[in-house]
């Protein structure tokens, strides 16, 4: 599996472009932390974490994916775009902002489990006159 970095994510457009950079085409249940579930939880709610996750979310502007237009307004995560394990959790890559992007609760299940159906929409603007439905 490639490395993906922000400094390559911030490139990409669209939010369908990116959507497709982080796919993890379904790997989901994968063995990461088991029965050191414990390790994760810890690690979560660390000092650490939480100021590289504020960074984070700044940085992004509160946006899905970073994309301006798709502000996210509640159920907002810190993904992190390569998967970690246990062994990651002491290193700086599972705090290091280049491997780390805001999303919504949708979009990050849809990158875990390969269903772009649950990604956001994006507002359809109406006009006055505009007679055809969505």
């Amino acid at each position: 599996m490639r490395t993906r970095r922000y400094s390559e994510l911030e490139a990409i457009p669209t939010f369908e472009e990116r959507f497709a950079y982080l796919d993890l085409h379904g790997v989901v249940g994968d063995a990461t932390f088991g029965h050191n579930r414990w390790m994760n939880q810890r690690f979560y709610r660390s000092r650490e974490w939480r100021q590289v996750r504020s960074y984070v979310i700044d940085r992004d502007r509160g946006c899905d994916l970073g994309v301006p237009g798709y502000e996210i307004y509640h159920d907002l995560l810190v993904h992190h775009m390569n998967p970690l394990d246990v062994e990651d959790l002491g290193l700086e890559v599972a705090i290091d902002p280049e491997y780390l992007i805001t999303t919504s609760k949708r979009t990050h299940n849809a990158l875990h489990y390969g269903d772009a159906n649950l990604l956001p929409q994006p507002v359809i603007s109406r006009h006055p006159g505009d007679t055809k439905l969505w």
